[in-house]
């Protein structure tokens, strides 16, 4: 005679003779006894539940396991899988089914234990014990146990009738368990009467702790948000304060999946972002659950989360004996507060009774698809369950049936039947029914008539996924159409050589999984700040720091920021205090790259230098491409002052000096090399081998830099002899009817050097200079117009013509006319400049030409220029020149 097996769940402690506990939990060999006896330890009292496999009457035992998150359901269910001689476990995540496959197999060996899920198949062919999702529940095999987890999700929009359809017809030979949350009850004994229904407390309590913000949570916190913008977020701000976070989300492979929780686990991060998927029984030590948000969008609505869905993830906060907390967090989505009926309800695990689990009839008419969607519209005949809307599958079934090609065809029960596998494939890429029918039909036309897809095609989808290039959403996103292809691979019948094309999928999501695990932790671990926030403040002061050429700085191998020119940039990631701890460790090194610098600086050549033109910038000048000084009002405009940055001027003396003596040089070079002709007017206003009238004009052409309005010097015209007007025309000064200009410095660099330079003697930040090559500007704004007369234009209205085509304008206007007779000014001209008739106007009277008085005339008449002398500028050297003149 068998005696009962007693076992005290949670703990793996075994009082039958000759059988142990393995470390990991479960139980080895093959047990035959009829009666097993499971002593639990729970957290507040003391429970012994026998469980028979078979029933009084000879029937299959059903046993319904209830109640709320850490309770050992799972673990129970698991050592009592592992108890029978086979069994199917079925799983709402594809990670989860994953987590128990492991650790099953490394209780019965990797030859008895088998993984189905849509996407991956491992069926030995001595497989006994079946890990899977509830979809890929095998329903063709006879096994002794069956265990249905979450089955409260049978009332779940989506895929709820895929759980309800499991919990109704999926029976073990020996036994049957039912796990779920205690709010599935009623339905239970109402669905399955002759089910034993055993509730269980939880472990540990569980209480609520308040709104913290994201950088107060505690170590060993998981922040819970419901859309990848929010996860994103939360991870980014943590991995500045916190030094970075893991993040777990459904759609992770499980490769990926676990890398991230293996790098919490391990205490490489304190801080865990996830997806509400970790409230389906992923286990992990959490001691503090933390909602960004109490409302999703559930793929029909934005709704607020149930209080037993808020409780299935709160609950992941504190694990066996340890205690847990949950709470909010605020900043990311404004103010999110439970409501005190909510948090009382989820401290004490009362939740509303489920009243109805989502169904659809399984009795399918393959007949034709019409005949199909039909019997999928059957209606419920029991209490408590409710036809499902239409879901993914029945949406592509009814596009794909109204197609033209698709509904006039003769259909064979083998072929609906066939339809429907094809429609049941999942949209991993969430592009919607429509997108996702048409890419099925794709399918359907390979698959139709006993066929299959073509070995190319997957051979080129999957050679056009095989890149580990790109953000975080696009290896998402290929991951994702890698699992659609895995899918497709692992169906039977549809491709040839279909173990090839699975093992080529798994492959690929392998290396996808990867790369996107490294660049999640790229993103959001900052190992840097992870490592100081552990270290001590006087261990990072003799952290080794070095300078690479590009100027990156870094402290253990790890980037602390940059030092651009002379100047040190902080990483903007770390917190004031980690950033004290860097700068203190990277004190003496930087000192010492800096002294380098300048030293380089000073033997630099000439092409090493630029200056820095950019408007709404002060004009400063540039080595290597990072600013070193700026340029100030100096004793004339083109000798301006160089003031060094601040990082050079807390250089030593001798340092500073050098490098303020080799800017110096080059300054005075480049302004030479494109200004140069000015250095001449400079030096010839101060001799006295010129007559005092022509210094004069010099004086006020030096002032602007190689350009003078003509009405500043009118007065001192007259005294010009026709050899000074010659000596001024051969050094490039040509006197127009408005300005007096030299014609060189009109090019487009010397113009924008003479901005750069009268900016800076008047005090401004850069103007804009207009394009290179324009002669006209059309309405400029008001600083693109103010940078364009210094650089040689004049308004006429609401368009600016350079000087030196208005000064060519005036001799053409000149050859046309006869003397004082009016003329008609040449059309040509103004189309010539592109200026409208009402700018061409504004110049002819600038010109000194008035219009006929006659109405409709277009003729115009000289009458002559007349200069109004402007107020001197008491700071212009030409009025004192003017002024001796005068007194002459």
């Amino acid at each position: 005679m068998l005696r009962p097996l007693r076992v005290c769940a949670g703990h793996g402690v075994c009082e039958e003779k000759g059988l142990k506990s393995n470390k990991r939990g479960g139980l080895d060999g093959l047990f035959t006894a009829k009666r097993f006896t499971f002593t639990m330890a729970l957290a507040k009292s003391h429970q012994t539940h026998d469980f028979q496999t078979m029933s009084k009457d000879g029937t299959a035992r059903v046993t319904a396991v209830l109640g709320p998150t850490n309770t050992g359901k799972t673990h129970l269910a698991v050592e009592r899988f592992c108890a029978h001689s086979s069994g199917i476990m079925g799983f709402p995540l594809r990670l989860l089914a994953r987590e128990v496959y492991d650790r099953v197999v490394a209780i019965k060996g990797p030859n008895e234990v088998a993984l189905i899920t849509g996407e991956e198949k491992i069926v030995p062919p001595g497989a006994r014990w079946f890990l899977t999702t509830v979809e890929s529940m095998p329903q063709d095999r006879d096994v002794a146990f069956v265990a249905l987890d979450e089955a409260q999700l049978g009332a779940d929009l989506e895929r709820g009738h895929v759980f309800t359809d499991r919990l109704l017809n999926m029976r073990g030979r020996e036994e049957t368990m039912i796990l779920g949350s205690e709010s599935l009850k009623p339905l239970v004994r109402a669905l399955v009467p002759s089910a034993e229904i055993i509730t269980r407390p939880r472990f540990s309590t569980l209480e609520y702790a308040g709104t913290k913000k994201l950088t107060r949570l505690p170590p060993r916190s998981a922040v819970i948000g419901f859309s990848v913008d929010e996860i994103y977020a939360a991870a980014e701000l943590i991995r500045r304060t916190q030094g970075g976070a893991a993040v777990v989300m459904g759609a992770l492979s499980p490769r990926t999946r676990n890398a991230q929780v293996a790098m919490y686990q391990s205490g490489d991060v304190d801080f865990l972002v996830a997806t509400d998927a970790i409230g389906m029984g992923l286990n992990m030590d959490v001691g503090h659950v933390a909602f960004a948000n109490l409302s999703k969008f559930d793929g029909r609505r934005r709704r607020r989360l149930t209080v037993a869905e808020m409780a299935q993830i709160a609950g992941r906060a504190g694990r066996h004996h340890r205690n847990g907390t949950f709470g909010t967090v605020s900043g990311l989505n404004g103010d999110v507060e439970f409501s005190p009926d909510e948090i009382e309800r989820i401290e004490d695990h009362r939740f509303r009774p489920i009243d109805h689990l989502m169904w659809r009839n399984s009795d399918l008419d393959f007949n034709c698809p019409a005949d199909l969607l039909a019997s999928l519209q059957h209606l419920p005949d029991q209490p408590g369950l409710r036809l499902t809307p239409d879901a993914l599958d029945q949406q592509v079934l009814a596009i794909l049936a109204s197609d033209p090609t698709l509904s006039a065809r003769r259909w064979s029960t083998a072929q609906t039947a066939r339809l429907w596998e094809v429609c049941r494939l999942p949209d991993f890429l969430k592009r919607g029914p429509e997108f996702h029918a048409g890419f099925l039909m794709r399918i359907w036309s390979h698959l139709g008539d006993n066929g299959r897809i073509p070995s190319n095609w997957i051979a080129g989808e999957l050679t056009r996924l095989d890149s580990v290039q790109g953000d975080i959403d696009t290896l998402s996103t290929r991951i994702a159409a890698a699992r659609t292809w895995a899918f497709i691979a692992n169906q039977a019948y549809w491709l040839d050589d279909p173990a090839h094309w699975a093992g080529r999928c798994m492959e690929l999501e392998e290396k996808l999984s990867e790369a996107l695990h490294r660049k999640l932790t790229e993103r959001f671990v900052d190992r840097r700040t992870s490592l100081l926030r552990r270290a001590k403040a006087e261990f990072a002061e003799h952290l080794p720091v070095s300078v690479s050429d590009d100027g990156t700085v870094q402290v253990d191998g790890e980037d602390i920021g940059r030092l651009k020119g002379f100047t040190f940039q902080p990483d903007p990631s770390a917190r004031h205090a980690e950033r004290k701890a860097l700068l203190s460790a990277a004190e003496r090194q930087l000192s010492r790259e800096l002294a380098n610098r300048a030293n380089r600086l000073a033997s630099a050549p000439d092409r090493d230098f630029a200056l820095h033109l950019e408007s709404g910038a002060a004009v400063s000048i540039l080595w290597a491409g990072e600013p070193v000084a700026t340029l100030s009002k100096g004793k004339s405009a083109l000798s301006p002052n160089i003031v060094p940055c601040a990082a050079i001027a807390r250089l030593p003396q001798a340092l500073r000096d050098m490098i303020i003596s080799r800017l110096t040089t080059w300054l005075r070079t480049y302004v030479d090399s494109r200004l140069g002709r000015l250095r001449w007017v400079e030096r010839t206003t101060q001799s006295p081998e010129r007559p005092l009238v022509v210094r004069a004009i010099l004086a006020a052409l030096s002032e602007g830099l190689g350009l003078c309005e003509r009405a500043y010097v009118a007065t001192a015209l007259p005294s010009l002899t026709p050899q000074d007007r010659n000596w001024l025309r051969q050094a490039g000064v040509t006197i127009g009817p408005l300005d007096i200009v030299m014609d060189a410095l009109l090019k487009p660099q010397p113009a924008t050097l003479r901005i750069a330079l009268l900016c800076v003697a008047r005090g401004r930040v850069m103007l804009p200079v207009p394009m290179a090559g324009l002669g006209l500007l059309d309405k400029p704004t008001p600083e693109l117009a103010e940078g364009a007369r210094m650089a040689g234009y004049r308004s006429f209205g609401d368009q600016m013509l350079r000087i030196d085509l208005l000064n060519r304008l005036s001799l053409e206007l000149h050859r046309q006319r006869a003397g004082n007779a009016p003329f008609l000014p040449d059309a040509a001209l103004s189309n010539r400049l592109g200026i409208g008739k009402a700018t061409l106007d504004r110049v002819l009277r600038a010109l000194g030409f008035r219009p006929m008085s006659s109405a409709g005339s277009d003729h115009w008449k000289w009458h002559g220029l007349q200069h109004k002398r402007p107020d001197p500028r008491p700071d212009n050297p030409a009025f004192d020149a003017l002024r001796q003149i005068v007194r002459q």
